[in-house]
């Protein structure tokens, strides 16, 4: 079997792939070449990809292809009509994340809710050692005890936010964006609600029809002024345009988002005016990140390509 990686660089130069000379001939390409990935497709009994499109095109050559494996839990980028009709199976790997996504929720959050990027500065510009009292009260800040914390999407990773700003203090209130989602631990609200009670709003849906576009103008001016908006979903659930406004208008009190819609991020994203670290953090899509969390991935491709040369179906997605 020749298992063909398309983009190794996803999962970072520090994780162990040694293992899948154990299954096959391994070829490892760093990252993904438009012009050679349908060759390099051709040559593969199984490809390892996570971004590169899955689909007629770019599958033309795929003579010996017998499976395809994505290092993520997301499966947009299979053409499942295509994959389906020439019998090609497709895997993911699920709840590899979880834990690291939680972790970056909250860094996020105090980040812009404690104003660290400001007290930061402070104390290594020198200010503070100027000072004449111990403390300094010019940006103020608040306890989250008490707060009412608004999830959008309680799913395991929704569920875990939600039982750890318990231990903080935080009422839990939650929308389901497929309406499906019943959950007798926390009161279930509709969007106008969450938004207009909450003073912390993450978001851990996945994108689909009902969710994209879900936070624009006019979500935006139904929160409170001082509230906090997190993103750990999908870049195209919150509309950036009205979000940067929001943010430069001061009618929130900050976001912090580690999604786009364009990943990496757009020259003339309306965000990138938003310079105001107290306000706003971004970080690069590495919530998912953790060095834990990635060779979790690599282990479970592993798993899934071992059960597959076995004749056993583990993680096999249609649709």
């Amino acid at each position: 079997m020749k298992i063909v990686f398309l983009e190794a660089d996803t999962l970072g130069d520090d994780i162990d792939l040694s293992k899948f000379h154990e299954l096959g001939d391994v070829v490892k390409y760093p990252c993904s070449d438009p012009e050679e990935n349908e060759k390099r497709i051709g040559e593969a009994d199984i490809i390892v990809v996570n971004k590169i499109p899955m689909n007629k095109d770019t599958l033309s050559q795929a003579e010996n292809l017998k499976l395809i494996c994505i290092t993520a839990t997301g499966t947009n980028i299979i053409d499942f009509d295509y994959t389906n009709k020439m019998n090609i199976p497709v895997t993911n790997v699920k709840g590899y994340s979880t834990n690291s996504v939680v972790q970056h929720t909250f860094a996020l959050l105090f980040y812009v809710y404690e104003k660290l990027s400001y007290y930061d500065e402070y104390v290594k510009s020198g200010e503070y050692i100027r000072s004449d009292i111990f403390s300094h009260f010019n940006i103020k800040f608040n306890e989250l005890y008490g707060k009412t914390w608004g999830i959008i999407g309680l799913g395991e990773i929704g569920k875990s936010v939600a039982r750890i700003a318990e231990q903080f203090g935080c009422k839990i209130i939650y929308y389901s964006t497929s309406g499906k989602n019943r959950n007798s631990e926390y009161e279930e609200v509709d969007l106008d609600t969450l938004l207009a009670s909450s003073d912390v709003i993450s978001i851990h849906a996945p994108l689909n029809d009902r969710t994209n576009g879900l936070i624009g103008k006019e979500e935006l001016q139904k929160m409170k002024k001082t509230a906090i908006l997190l993103n750990l979903g999908r870049g195209p659930i919150v509309q950036e345009d009205a979000l940067a406004d929001a943010l430069l208008n001061d009618e929130i009190g900050g976001a912090g988002l580690d999604v786009l819609t364009a990943e990496p991020m757009a020259a003339d994203n309306p965000l990138y005016k938003v310079k105001d670290s107290t306000k706003l953090i971004i970080t690069p899509h590495i919530a998912w990140a953790t060095v834990e969390a990635r060779q979790r991935v690599a282990d479970e491709v592993y798993k899934n390509i071992e059960a597959f040369l076995k004749g056993e179906k583990r993680n096999i997605v249609t649709q």
